[in-house]
């Protein structure tokens, strides 16, 4: 995949920064929903791991997240054996399960503490 990412976004290089970033996300997105994947028995990544409706399909199960994530982009890691931290943007969700099939969420990174105007 590397190898794939650099011959197809560097040659040529963007002109600059956001040029560049562009030709990067252009690559993900077909790397990602358009390009069937061999070791995924031709089937791409996106269908694989993260469904329409917010649903995270990892080692043939299925955990709901939100709705509210819906056609968003989710980040996951393995953090433990079969725990994965669920993250979107750079705002950590939750930590999945795989043995339970869940997701414990962890403290609202959106939730701001608003101080009184004065």
């Amino acid at each position: 995949m590397h190898l794939t990412l650099k011959k197809e976004t560097t040659r040529p290089p963007g002109m600059n920064v956001l040029q560049q970033q562009a030709t990067f996300d252009d690559f993900v997105q077909e790397f990602n929903h358009e390009r069937p994947h061999e070791a995924l028995a031709m089937k791409c990544p996106a269908n694989l791991y993260v469904s329409p409706a917010a649903r995270l399909c990892l080692h043939r199960k299925k955990i709901s997240i939100s709705k509210v994530f819906a056609g968003q982009k989710l980040g996951i890691r393995e953090v433990d054996d079969a725990i994965w931290l669920a993250s979107v943007m750079h705002y950590d969700l939750g930590y999945v399960d795989l043995e339970e099939e869940t997701l414990q969420p962890i403290d609202n990174p959106f939730n701001k503490i608003l101080l009184p105007m004065s």
